[in-house]
């Protein structure tokens, strides 16, 4: 079974990923701070994160597909609504996969506890703001 995809949903949640790293690691939100703990040098040329952003964009758009796939593939198994399918799986596949991996590297790493927090705070906030836009565009489900 290949489940359905609305792929404008994930296109448009993969530049939400955007949008959301954009606010998070901002000089007046969390990236003074983050800078710190991941010792990050905020002024470094423009240039310089060119190939992070490329990345960015190509592995959240990776997430959006998998996530929009794995929420068609729990809303026929569960059945109910499509938003509550994709915001379950959304924090289930966080949980499970992108929190339990952050803290196993971190810990190993030694990097602090609250530049683990932040991370994976800012990834549950990544998936649950394209969870909403997946789930509220659903693929045509027949």
């Amino acid at each position: 079974m290949i489940p359905e995809i609305n792929y404008w949903a994930v296109l448009l949640a993969t530049a939400s990923s955007m949008v959301v790293g954009s606010i998070w690691y901002a000089r007046g939100v969390f990236g003074t701070r983050w800078s710190k703990l991941a010792n990050v040098d905020m002024d470094k040329p423009a240039a310089s994160a060119t190939m992070a952003i490329i990345t960015t964009v190509i592995v959240s758009f990776v997430t959006a597909w998998v996530l929009a796939g794995a929420t068609a593939i729990s809303w026929h198994f569960y059945g109910g609504s499509f938003l509550i399918s994709a915001l379950v799986t959304s924090i289930v596949l966080w949980a499970g996969f992108t929190a339990a991996r952050f803290i196993t590297h971190d810990a190993f790493e030694g990097r602090p506890t609250s530049l683990t927090v932040m991370n994976i705070a800012h990834e549950l906030v990544t998936v649950v703001v394209m969870a909403v836009l997946i789930g509220v565009w659903p693929p045509a489900l027949g």
